[in-house]
């Protein structure tokens, strides 16, 4: 029997299985859609077919560094279930597919499935897994950052498997890119734990900055209403969210008005000079809350909460002899931006006793 495209199309779309399996099952029935079906479910291919619209939003973040710290891969590999993100089996699934990402330099989801893993194509690889495991499960994202002799790269993955993190530096020399792996690393935690969006406020859109200021006051104010109730001390109401907002004229006024503070409380001018650095930095401190939420360089690091994590960086470099600068920062949280698919469950009940 001829077996046309359109044969191939239905059997696609009910099992959602690859084309050619679905070709050289219909040839291998002859042409019997029933058969063809039962066919694909019994190589493993119609099983994971069936389960392809149940949204795998549960599974395991990965995070693999090379030895050298010069290459890290991060990847986001889907599950139906909490439950399968435990098992060894797909433990072992996410660590093989981020080793096979990372050594053959693959940069998309389409390079991956058409490579090969352990001698088959990647698609089959997967396919057989989703078999035994018994669950749909989908390489959803992944990425890998790499640095030269005067880089490094390292990573960190929370002890859960939902959160990793990959963090990249330029050095001002080898030696001081071999010596900040374990403070890369630190990094890498700290933005695991606070969620940083971007690494500085340059990379910050200053319409969405705007925006964020009107919210960020009226939340404030908002605050204060309550505060002020309950006889508590109230929050200052920031002139600015974040540092894109404060420029040369922005500071000027700034520092005019500490010196005139400092004149009305008859501070001698000769001492302004000792005062002024600890208020600018109060200025900033309160004056770029929006930073401090979002960015990595803004925010006040968890194993020093009196200093930001640029200060921190700058610290470390003048400990190190030379410059460290962040020029690469991955955050991968699982299913961020997926949502759950609500099962009817009476629906799925009486469909299935119907």
């Amino acid at each position: 029997m001829e077996i046309t495209a359109q044969m191939v199309k239905e059997l696609r779309e009910s099992t959602g299985a690859g084309m050619m399996d679905c070709k050289k099952a219909l040839a291998e029935a002859n042409g019997d859609m029933q058969k063809a079906v039962d066919l694909l479910r019994e190589k493993g291919l119609g099983q994971a077919a069936k389960k392809a619209d149940r949204l795998a939003s549960e599974g395991l973040v990965t995070v693999e560094v090379c030895e050298k710290c010069k290459q890290a891969t991060i990847t986001e590999i889907n599950s139906e279930t909490d439950f399968v993100a435990k098992n060894d089996k797909f433990q072992a699934l996410t660590k093989d597919t981020t080793v096979h990402i990372q050594a053959n330099g693959i940069s998309t989801v389409e390079e991956l499935t058409a490579s090969t893993i352990n001698g088959v194509k990647f698609e089959e690889y997967l396919k057989s897994q989703i078999a035994t495991i018994g669950e749909n499960l989908v390489v959803r994202r992944f990425e890998t950052i790499m640095a030269d002799a005067k880089g490094v790269v390292n990573g960190y993955v929370h002890s859960n498997g939902r959160v990793g993190v990959l963090i990249g530096a330029a050095c001002e020399s080898e030696e001081i890119a071999n010596k900040a792996q374990d403070f890369i690393r630190n990094l890498c935690m700290h933005a695991a734990a606070m969620k940083p969006e971007v690494i500085s406020y340059k990379d910050l859109d200053k319409e969405f900055v705007e925006k964020e200021f009107i919210a960020l006051r009226a939340e404030l104010e908002k605050e204060n209403e309550e505060f002020k109730r309950l006889g508590k001390p109230l929050h200052n109401i920031p002139l600015y969210a974040s540092r894109c907002q404060i420029g040369e004229a922005e500071l000027a006024q700034a520092t005019k008005a500490i010196e005139d503070e400092l004149r009305a409380e008859g501070k001698p001018e000769k001492i302004w000079d000792k005062i002024i650095p600890g208020k600018i930095e109060r200025f900033y401190a309160d004056n770029t809350v929006l930073d401090q939420r979002l960015t990595l360089l803004g925010q006040f690091y968890v194993m020093d909460d009196k200093k930001t994590i640029e200060q921190v960086i700058a610290e470390k470099s003048k400990e190190l002899g030379g410059k460290i600068e962040i020029v690469k920062y991955v955050r991968f949280e699982l299913g961020d931006g997926l949502e759950k698919k609500v099962d009817d469950f009476a629906a799925e009940v009486a469909a299935q006793i119907g």
